[in-house]
């Protein structure tokens, strides 16, 4: 990939010839995986990942109109009677691939532990189905090629679990951007403050909970084989194996609404620094900044604690030679012209999670076969960028990308 924009119009040439082709398919074979939906047809999903983060997307999903939940798929049966409380009628299996057989199902909701997205995603992509993907979309550069090579050509919908890019709060910094109250732009500031133990992650394992209903090579993944730890299953979390503590949580929410707005390259380079000071059991740390370096000419910091909550989970700001745009969580912005006092904060106001928005236009697209609000290029650029934060700081240096290679170095 030489640069973002190459990489788009390669996708989108190779998604364009596959997509007729899917449609000639689904019209003849008469319908399954693949087939063409109506604009008033009834959309027929399934769900990947039954835990906490799961169960939220499955709610929020079926408060769309005209769509069904089919089948739910999860390696710890423990979670399938919760997945029934809220769609009484659903099958349950531990295979996903049972699910993804299901030539009934258009969609998929993925939201299983971050080292298992690529296998479930190339898995549903190979299996006809659109895709609804958790972030952060990919837990790796190579899992993210991985994924990409999976939906080259293959005509479907991915939407990316980034639910601020469907809050409407990019167009608008864009505009205010587009207005030049801003100037010449060269520092963005972002902040993610918890005052909560272990960022609120802490899972405790339940007390009728048997090791028989774990299929445990399948939770792994291909990450490194371990001895069955119930501690990693339900904290999963707190483990460099299979997670990227909060760059992964949520950093990526701040990187993808900042790179829509702004229409950000993957980083030239990044640092991070930072460390483990009050959350002992946790691998990632839990005060850190990363420091990224755009190809377009913009410094963009990220800080994160969990011992203090002065800005909240979203108080950015955004630096120019006019003017400095001041951002929250709940898409509230104004502009503080320079030579005047700068407020920090931006104007209060209530956070109204945009979860069944970014669902909703997701369903949206499965029909008119349109790019969603957060689509795969997006994923890619956010997760390359990400992973790079954790490589930095695991490595305790500043790494590069390379675009010729497409490897982190």
């Amino acid at each position: 990939m030489s640069n973002r924009r190459d990489f788009l119009g390669t996708l989108a040439a190779g998604a364009a010839l596959a997509g007729a082709s899917a449609r000639v398919s689904a019209a003849t074979s008469g319908g399954g995986a693949g087939r063409v939906i109506g604009a008033n047809d009834r959309i027929r999903f399934g769900l990947i990942g039954a835990g906490s983060r799961g169960k939220e997307i499955l709610k929020a999903a079926l408060t769309c109109p005209n769509v069904e939940v089919v089948a739910v798929a999860d390696a710890y049966t423990g979670r399938f009677d919760e997945a029934r409380k809220i769609a009484p009628d659903v099958a349950t299996m531990q295979d996903h691939r049972k699910l993804l057989d299901d030539a009934s199902i258009d969609a998929v909701l993925i939201a299983t532990p971050q080292h298992l997205h690529a296998r479930h995603f190339v898995d549903a992509v190979g299996a006809g189905k659109d895709v609804y993907q958790e972030k952060t979309m990919a837990f790796n550069a190579e899992h993210a090629r991985q994924m990409r090579n999976a939906l080259d050509g293959s005509g479907r919908v991915v939407q990316v679990g980034l639910q601020w890019n469907s809050s409407g709060g990019v167009q608008k910094v864009r505009e205010q951007v587009k207005a030049g109250e801003l100037g010449a732009i060269s520092l963005l500031e972002t902040h993610h403050f918890r005052q909560t133990p272990y960022g609120g992650w802490t899972r405790e394992v339940p007390k009728d909970f048997d090791a028989s209903q774990v299929d445990w090579n399948a939770f792994q993944g291909d990450a490194k084989r371990v001895p069955f730890d119930a501690d990693r299953l339900f904290n999963w979390r707190f483990y460099w194996d299979y997670s990227g503590g909060n760059v992964y949580e949520n950093m990526v929410h701040i990187a993808a609404f900042w790179f829509a707005a702004l229409d950000l390259s993957i980083p030239e380079t990044v640092s991070s620094t930072g460390g483990n000071f009050q959350s002992p059991r946790m691998n990632p740390p839990d005060a850190f900044q990363v420091t990224m370096k755009h190809p377009e000419n913009l410094l963009f910091t990220f800080t994160s604690m969990f011992g203090n909550g002065f800005y909240g989970e979203g108080r950015n700001l955004l630096f120019g030679t006019k003017g400095t745009l001041v951002h929250s969580l709940a898409d509230l912005m104004h502009v503080v012209p320079n030579g005047k006092k700068v407020e920090r904060d931006a104007p209060e106001g209530s956070f109204k999670n945009p979860t069944g928005l970014h669902l909703q236009n997701f369903f949206d697209c499965v029909r008119s076969r349109s790019e969603p609000n957060s689509p795969f290029e997006l994923g890619f650029r956010t997760a390359v960028a990400c992973r790079m934060a954790i490589e930095a700081y695991r490595r305790g240096t500043t790494v590069r990308w390379d675009p010729a290679t497409e490897e982190i170095v």
